[in-house]
């Protein structure tokens, strides 16, 4: 790279020296400056790519899914002035929240120009306070650039956060100064990242394995902080003889099939981290902060250690006696010397019981006959078809129910998701960045009907634009479609009582596969059960993107592990209310609830 002559050819030479080389985002005058020298650096041939996206939005989601998918090591968006660094706010919290490392370069208005009422002109230094509270500075003279840079990199780095450059226009058209003199008020500061974090000292190593030693009953639970440490926790859930549940965020940690790893945990979990959860002695939690306490043990009933590379993330959301500070691998290997083996596994053959259960009732839910075509089935066809090195996103909704639930991810693959924000419209975003993260690898995305409308749709443009440069071409979009926000309508039914507002909750009617062949990728509509497999099998094999036009039953009831009086109660309110659909979902419900718990009970008679 040739020496930069304007700040933005420093900024962008800086950040290259942090590993920065994709920008997501979209072009403004705010921001002109970066973007004509991002167009320098293409055109020469440099290690840059820029991913023009629909939305600014779409550009924050994405810079954070690059880094999950593990193709940056800091993530990167680009957005103008007033509306465009607004609109990136969603996408940022996104990874704020998420823990991940994502730095966002904002446009501004000329320096000139700043506190005259110019147009597109917003405080953001005060708008992004919070999002980027750890680091939010404006860059006013060229000789800042190296600093500015740097500690907003580290920084990211360091605290696993979002990070924020504001950069007014004049400035960036500036003559670069990349060595700031050895003088009074000027900074020189190195791009080098900081060492990483690692295991705790030995005597909190010590006493934390005291308290696992002393425990019968282990069960661990495992967030995004554990991936990739799948062999040390592996190691450790054996020497234990513990069962495991995963946070969302920490699917992919462990193999889904393996027969001591409960699945999912929390309102989208399984029975069986449920009774591994109320029947445990102790609880190993390792780098996840899972926020619903009701999913935890009961208050006392279980000595717990955690391990987090945060140390302000331990002991938020159970009473822990030991909390351990320091990388997951590092720890869990330093740890498990110390572990006494269980010589009576009695324990561990409990929660493999729980797990085939669930398994059982899972299947038999998922076979069920529903009044439409079963959602649930859709999803579940999926898993024997996965290849191997495949990358999944999904939406939030129940799309984010099927994933968590009924999805089973193997070693190898690669699955994320809106975590912790929860936020609808990730699903596409995630996807496309996985693929421009890994464009040799396959890619799927789970989407309800309600995501899709928000920003899907527009996405599949993106999707359009670049798919010919991907070395591998499928990229399989299933579109959960049922003509209605489902989630919320059931969270209506179970946590109000009421019947859903059908002015609120009804979605317009998209052919979704139809948008797609207008878009010349590949559409393809599934009504039937019948015809999932063969659609599966279509997507995964075909030249170009695909998307799966499923037309499935809103009244596929979302059942919680563990259904308490209250949801109970007010789910039958809501019908008793005039619900439309009360017919079906007590029909439906019937089906996946009672029938499918009687024969999965059937099934495991033997158990």
């Amino acid at each position: 790279m040739s020496a930069p002559s304007t700040v933005a050819d420093h900024v962008l030479a800086r950040l290259a020296e942090w590993g920065v080389h994709r920008y997501y985002g979209y072009p403004g005058d705010g921001i002109g400056g970066i973007f004509a020298s991002l167009r320098t650096l293409v055109s020469d041939g440099a290690d840059t790519e820029f991913i023009q996206v629909r939305h600014e939005e779409t550009a924050a989601f994405a810079a954070c899914a690059d880094v999950k998918y593990g193709g940056s090591e800091i993530g990167c968006c680009a957005v103008t002035s007033g509306p465009g660094a607004i609109h990136a706010l969603n996408g940022l919290y996104d990874a704020k929240l998420d823990n991940q490392p994502v730095v966002a370069l904002l446009g501004h208005t000329a320096q000139t120009a700043q506190g005259g009422g110019y147009y597109q002109e917003i405080d953001l230094l005060n708008l992004f306070k919070d999002v980027a509270g750890a680091y939010c500075e404006q860059l006013t003279v060229p000789s800042q650039v190296r600093h500015l840079v740097d500690r907003a990199c580290r920084t990211a780095l360091s605290q696993r956060t979002v990070t924020a450059l504001v950069l007014p226009s004049d400035v960036l058209d500036m003559a670069a100064v990349p060595e700031p003199p050895q003088e009074h008020g000027y900074y020189r500061t190195s791009s080098v990242p900081s060492s990483p974090s690692t295991a705790p000292d030995a005597a909190s190593l010590q006493r934390a394995a005291e308290v696992l030693n002393a425990g019968e009953k282990v069960a661990i639970l495992a967030g995004a902080g554990a991936l990739g440490a799948s062999d040390a926790l592996t190691a450790v859930a054996d020497r234990l003889g513990a069962g495991v549940a995963k946070a969302l965020l920490g699917k992919t940690v462990l193999d889904d099939a393996l027969p001591w790893v409960t699945g999912p945990i929390g309102l989208l979990g399984s029975t069986a981290s449920w009774h591994l959860m109320r029947e445990c002695d102790t609880l190993l939690i390792v780098g996840s902060t899972m926020p619903y306490t009701e999913f935890y043990p009961e208050p006392g009933e279980a000595r717990a250690v955690q391990i987090d590379v945060d140390g302000t993330r331990c002991g938020i959301r159970y009473d822990t006696e030991i909390n351990l500070v320091g990388d997951a691998g590092a720890t869990l290997e330093a740890l498990l010397p110390l572990l006494r083996e269980r010589a009576d596994n009695g324990w561990r053959e409990h929660v493999e019981t729980w797990t085939r259960r669930w398994n059982s009732y899972s299947e038999a839910r998922a076979t069920a006959d529903t009044s439409g075509l079963n959602p649930e089935f859709v999803v579940r066809e999926l898993s024997a078809r996965l290849p191997g090195d495949v990358m999944v996103s999904a939406d939030c909704g129940t799309a984010t129910s099927w994933y968590a639930r009924t999805l089973e991810m193997r070693p190898g693959m690669l699955g994320s998701l809106s975590g912790t924000l929860l936020s609808m419209g990730g699903g596409l975003p995630y996807a496309i960045a996985a693929k421009f993260a890994h464009p040799e690898r396959p890619v799927v995305a789970l989407v309800g009907d309600g995501a899709m409308q928000m920003n899907g749709v527009n996405e599949l443009i993106t999707v359009a634009k670049y798919w010919r440069e991907w070395a591998d071409p499928r990229f399989a979009v299933l579109v959960l479609s049922n003509d209605d926000l489902s989630y919320v309508t059931w969270e209506t039914r179970a946590m109000l009582g009421d019947k859903p507002f059908a002015d609120a909750q009804h979605l317009p009617e998209v052919p979704y596969a139809k948008w797609a062949e207008l878009l010349d990728l590949g559409g393809i509509r599934v009504d039937a059960a019948d015809q999932a497999g063969a659609a599966w099998d279509a997507a995964l094999s075909a030249d170009r993107p695909t998307v799966i036009d499923a037309q499935v039953d809103p009244a596929v009831p979302m059942i919680p592990p563990h259904v308490t009086i209250s949801q109970a109660v007010n789910t039958a309110r809501s019908q008793l209310a005039g619900d439309p659909d009360a017919l079906r979902i007590i029909a439906d419900g019937i089906r996946e609830t009672v029938g499918a718990k009687a024969r999965s009970v059937l099934n495991t008679s033997f158990l």
